[in-house]
């Protein structure tokens, strides 16, 4: 991938495509395209078929999808897996008739099968049942995978031009803040600020705080996420195997709901208590992926955990 190559960021206004957007800039990058939702509607294939053919971008990061936290793929759940379906579908299939060179489609860790506690690798995917809460989401994000993957064994006389990676959870800038639809971090940041601002004596927490979950600020992972589509395919082959086309991209540690929440009191001085609510859902207990693959990208990870929701919560 070269500085002049004409590179087409989907969903730029996101957390994860934001982020590759700040990174690609950072690096160098200055023939970046995106779009916006009321000049191409990236769930319309027409449209998305006239950007393709108009523009001919040579690498793609697949960024744009619908996302939310428990509450919202819980309540909505045909929206979760019919949209993912449409936008990924779309775009990929578009990228393989305009001969993109290389695509790199944002998986998620909700792919993983449920009963594992951590050291979740790779080979694992669909080796048991995904967690209820957001089963509809996975299954578009593993439906995404094997798409790209077929691409390259029927088109690409299997090069792995069509490639994935599968982030841990990240936070970071221009993440959704709903009150009821956003993800644990984005969701804690909104009402911790809020019960400052109100000085509200006690705050509620869905479940019981004692689920860990790993966290990575999404600087790093656009970082990583620059680097896998750097790679050639005959690197990229030798990093994951023959039969692989996607990595996992983790900081491998986790924390729990509980530590997060002492972390946000601290940062924002919030003085009241923290009540943990039990007739809500904890979702998995814990999901902590390995990174014996992780490990062998040729990047960095610059942010230390802490600072980096320090930064997040003084941004929003």
């Amino acid at each position: 991938m070269k500085l002049k190559d004409k590179i087409f960021v989907a969903g730029h206004k996101g957390l994860f495509g934001s982020a590759i957007l700040r990174t690609l800039k950072k690096k160098g990058f200055k023939n970046i395209l995106f779009v916006d939702k009321k000049n191409v509607n990236l769930e319309n294939q027409k449209q998305v078929d006239n950007f393709f053919k108009k523009n001919k971008p040579k690498h793609v990061f697949l960024a744009a999808a619908k996302a939310g936290g428990i509450l919202a793929n819980m309540k909505k759940p045909a929206e979760f897996i019919y949209k993912n379906l449409l936008m990924q579908n779309n775009i990929i299939h578009a990228a393989y008739k305009n001969k993109v060179e290389k695509l790199l489609f944002l998986g998620s860790s909700c792919i993983y099968p449920k009963h594992f506690l951590n050291d979740i690798k790779e080979t694992d995917l669909l080796s048991g049942h995904l967690e209820e809460t957001n089963k509809h989401y996975a299954i578009a994000k593993i439906a995404g995978i094997y798409l790209c993957d077929s691409y390259n064994r029927q088109y690409f006389n299997e090069q792995k031009k069509f490639r994935a990676i599968i982030p841990t959870n990240l936070f970071g800038p221009n993440d959704n803040y709903h009150p009821l639809y956003s993800h644990v971090i984005a969701a804690l940041i909104a009402r911790f600020k809020q019960s400052v601002r109100l000085k509200k004596k006690e705050i509620r927490v869905w479940g019981t705080g004692r689920p860990k979950r790993e966290f990575m600020f999404s600087d790093d992972a656009a970082e990583a996420a620059v680097e896998v589509l750097r790679l050639t395919n005959k690197k990229f082959e030798k990093l994951v195997g023959k039969n692989l086309n996607y990595i996992n991209i983790g900081t491998g540690k986790d924390y729990s709901i509980n530590q997060i929440c002492l972390y946000l009191k601290k940062i924002s001085g919030y003085k009241g208590k923290i009540i943990f609510d039990k007739k809500y859902p904890d979702g998995m207990y814990r999901k902590l992926m390995s990174t014996k693959l992780t490990k062998k990208i040729p990047f960095k990870i610059k942010n230390n955990f802490f600072d980096s929701l320090k930064k997040t919560y003084l941004e929003y």
